[in-house]
């Protein structure tokens, strides 16, 4: 802890005390995700750049990076629009680099985690990335033996709040209490972030230095993507699995906005005819509204688990708090409102290390206690039909995004007495224009062993695999499988041996198909399964022109595809919204003689989606 607090303007001379300081070597422990301290960074990527007798050497994870457009109608749609869904976040130099190929030798940035696909095909970064759980991240920057902390830090009446990311500097502050640790601590103010407790509060001469910026940073917006009808499918069955009175920890994502939308739905007891009318097997007798509510453990908060307790679901205390939380990105609004929370409210949100979160170690008595009932809702991409789990990675072996917390949910629900980890996917992708499953016979790369199976939900319902026999495991999850690939799915099991020579998809389950589940769900979807559930931050005429970008990139790679759309730009009837979705888009608004084939094939994915919604 600092005598005195030093405080700067001026990123560059900031940056180059810090060299002095450190003898011309940093070692960067560096925030994941919203808490790094942007201005600062670029600062010392700028003056390690321009000087090859400096090093500098990053550790840290989930690098957020605007979307770049690759395409002309991907641009046509994100530049007009790019500051408003993501913020005027600055980009990351030494991102920049990596992505240029033109990083200098004395830099060097190792991740644990990757913004999803950010750095797919990227030799440098595929390299230095590190595979740990986010426990053990920890440990591995321990290792390193960094000799400088940086965070982006709001400031309130002489205390600072880690914010955004307690979720490691949580415990590197304590470690340098107990002597064991030692490194410079510096700050870059933003008045934008939320001021969180918990472990995240600390005096302000923790930090030695504090760059004050003329113009401080725009945060960084995760948009969200409309909610699709797999989606809301899947939050269905994980909504009757979520026990009154337990504990609950989700992720972000389409599929976590949709369990949030659907808990809050069955709280207003709203889904009764939504069940009734399901064409697949449900699972799980949790229906009733919540009479003691929810506590909240997870590594990210999420809009999902904020508008739960806005809502007054998530409001079981433990210690006096209703959730707690190792880091958080989210969109705009998300910080806004917790910003806008009273103070008394925003304090039963604790933001704590994720050696708090994300694991039983330490105070383990008391944790149990708190975790009773526990649900931990992951994503994956992939599963097999004997239950172990792809979630991190390509079949190649390059690195997607990174293992992150999952595995240490698992591993809290098989070590609690009545815990559960529920993985949830859809039961199919579309690839290169041809659709294929997300449920098949073996993994090329395993995130979560067989060994550690318990439940798999996709649209079509719930396979509960604890203690299941491999054969009892296989059948269960083809009961979920999308009906196009079960027939080939029980020739690989049947092939090897794993599968009884007799046995046959039962009936029930032989209509999983994307028809039967838009039947079920399309009368919902305009007032109770809306796409955007928890709000966005796209306009009104984007919002008409995303179905229509889905099904003009479905139909890029065949041309048997884009053949129809044009045809449809031509014969079938327009959208009422066309000719504004078009303008938006930099097209004329009126069909031209003519007009160039991608604005045609635009006009006839506008078209396509008309007429499927009024045909629904």
């Amino acid at each position: 802890m600092a005598d005195r607090t030093y405080i700067y303007t001026d990123p560059d001379a900031l940056a180059g005390a810090l060299f002095k300081r450190l003898d011309g070597h940093i070692r960067l422990a560096l925030p994941l995700g919203l808490g790094k301290p942007v201005t600062l960074v670029n600062a010392l990527t700028r003056l390690a750049a321009a000087d090859p007798n400096l090093k500098l050497s990053i550790f840290t994870a989930l690098t957020l990076q605007k979307p770049k457009a690759g395409s002309d109608i991907e641009k046509r749609f994100l530049e007009p629009a790019t500051d408003r869904l993501f913020g005027r976040y600055p980009s990351l130099h030494y991102a920049d680099m990596i992505a240029e190929k033109r990083l200098p030798d004395n830099i060097e940035v190792s991740e644990f985690f990757f913004q999803a696909g950010s750095w797919l095909g990227n030799s440098y970064a595929q390299r230095h990335y590190i595979s740990a759980n986010y426990t053990h991240a920890r440990d591995v920057l321990i290792a390193q033996k960094p000799n400088l902390l940086v965070q982006l830090v709001p400031r309130e009446e002489g205390k600072i709040s880690l914010s955004c990311n307690t979720d490691i500097s949580a415990d590197l502050f304590d470690f340098r209490h107990q002597g064991k640790m030692d490194f410079i601590a510096v700050g870059e103010l933003c008045d934008a972030l939320p001021f969180m407790g918990g472990a995240a509060m600390l005096p302000e001469n923790e930090f030695e230095m504090m760059l004050e910026p003329k113009e401080q940073i725009d945060l960084f917006s995760a948009v969200r993507r409309p909610v699709s009808a797999a989606q809301y499918a899947i939050g269905l069955h994980v909504t009757r699995l979520i026990a009154d009175g337990g504990t609950l920890q989700i992720g972000i994502g389409g599929i976590g906005d949709a369990v949030a939308h659907t808990l809050m739905l069955r709280d207003k007891s709203a889904l009764d005819d939504v069940w009734q009318t399901s064409p697949f097997a449900l699972s799980g007798d949790e229906t009733a509204p919540f009479k003691t509510g929810l506590y909240a453990i997870s590594e990210m908060l999420v809009g999902g688990l904020l508008a739960l307790f806005e809502n007054g679901i998530i409001r079981r205390e433990v210690d006096g708090v209703c959730i707690h939380a190792g880091f958080f990105v989210e969109a705009r609004d998300m910080y806004e409102r917790l910003r806008a929370l009273d103070p008394a409210k925003r304090a039963k949100i604790a933001m704590m290390p994720v050696s708090f979160t994300n694991a039983l170690y330490g105070q383990e008595e008391k944790k149990r206690t708190a975790r009773v009932r526990a649900r931990f809702v992951n994503s994956a991409m992939k599963v097999s039909l004997l239950g172990d789990a792809m979630s991190d990675a390509a079949e190649t072996g390059a690195v997607v995004s990174g293992i992150g917390g999952q595995f240490n949910f698992f591993e809290q629900a098989f070590a609690l007495e009545d815990g559960r980890a529920i993985l949830t996917l859809p039961a199919t992708r579309m690839s290169d224009g041809k659709t294929t499953s997300n449920i098949v016979w073996q993994l090329p790369v395993t995130s979560v062993p067989r060994h550690m199976r318990d439940i798999v939900i996709t649209e079509y319902g719930t396979a509960d695999l604890r203690g299941q026999t491999d054969e009892d495991v296989i059948k269960r999850m083809i009961a979920i499988a999308d009906s196009r690939f079960q027939n080939d799915l029980v020739k690989e099991a049947k092939k090897a041996g794993k599968l009884s020579g007799n046995y046959q998809v039962p009936e029930a389950h032989r209509n999983n198909t994307p028809q039967a589940l838009e039947k079920w769900l399309t009368p919902y979807r305009d007032e109770l399964l809306p796409d955007f559930p928890l709000g966005t931050d796209f306009n009104e005429i984007e919002r008409v022109l995303l179905p229509a970008l889905k099904r003009l990139s479905q139909a890029s790679s065949s041309k048997m595809e884009l053949a129809s759309l044009i045809w449809a730009s031509v014969f079938a009837a327009a959208h009422p919204r066309e000719e504004e979705a078009m303008e938006r888009m930099g097209y004329e608004p009126k069909a031209q003689l003519l007009e160039s084939g991608q604005a045609r094939a635009l006009r006839g994915a506008l078209r396509q989606v008309a007429k499927n919604k009024f045909q629904s």
